[in-house]
C-alpha cells in the first residue's frame, strides 16, 4: 500500500511517516501542497493523509485535485482544529474520512483502508489527555515560532508552568505504538 502524507509540521510528518513505514506502508511525505500534488501525479498513491491547516492554505482545496489524479484514492483529512463545520465541508468536497490530531496509527489505518471500527474504542486504546495536551502545546509553540513566553500567553498559562510541562514527555496511547 502506498500513501501520500501532506503536513507542514516537520516533526509530525517525520514521526507519522516512520510509524506507517514500520507497518510496511510506503509513504510519500510532502511539506507543501505543490509537492504533494507532484508526488501524487508521479506515484498515484492508494491514499492521501492531508492536514487541514497548511501554512499556505487549506487542505480542503486539495481534495478535488487529488481526486482528479486518482478517483479511487482514499482521502483523509487530519487536523488539530477539528470541528463539525470543517468535517461536513471536507465530506461535501469528497474526503473519505476526517480525523482529529493526534490520531492513533490504528485509527489512521482504519480510515485509509475504509474499514469502519467494529466497536467503539476501549479506554485502553484512547489517546491519553496528557498526550492531547502535549500536541496542543506543540501547536502553540509552532504558531509562535518556538517562543515559550508567547506560547504560554496564547495558551493562557504562566511561562514557568509551560516550561515544566515541556520538560515531561506524555505517555502514548495503548501499548505505546498507537500514537505516531
Amino acid at each position: 500500500m502506498r500513501g501520500l502524507l501532506l503536513d507542514d509540521d516537520d516533526l509530525y510528518r517525520a514521526t507519522l511517516t516512520r510509524a506507517l513505514q514500520r507497518r510496511e506502508i510506503e509513504i510519500l511525505p510532502a511539506a507543501t501542497a505543490d509537492e504533494a500534488l507532484e508526488l501524487a501525479r508521479r506515484h498515484r498513491p492508494d491514499f492521501a493523509l492531508v492536514d487541514l491547516k497548511l501554512a499556505e492554505g487549506s487542505g480542503l482545496s486539495l481534495i478535488a485535485p487529488l481526486r482528479g489524479i486518482r478517483g479511487d484514492m482514499r482521502i483523509v483529512l487530519v487536523t488539530g482544529y477539528a470541528s463539525v463545520a470543517t468535517a461536513v465541508e471536507a465530506m461535501k468536497r469528497g474526503a473519505d474520512d476526517y480525523l482529529p490530531k493526534p490520531a492513533s496509527v490504528a485509527a489512521i489505518l482504519r480510515a485509509v483502508s475504509g474499514d469502519a471500527p467494529e466497536e467503539a474504542p476501549s479506554p485502553d486504546t484512547m489517546t491519553p489527555l496528557s498526550r492531547i495536551e502535549w500536541e496542543h502545546i506543540q501547536q502553540a509553540l509552532a504558531e509562535t515560532s518556538g517562543n515559550v513566553s508567547a506560547a504560554a500567553r496564547l495558551l493562557g498559562m504562566h511561562r514557568r508552568s509551560l516550561q515544566r510541562k515541556l520538560a515531561k514527555r506524555p505517555p502514548r496511547a495503548g501499548s505505546g505504538n498507537d500514537c505516531p
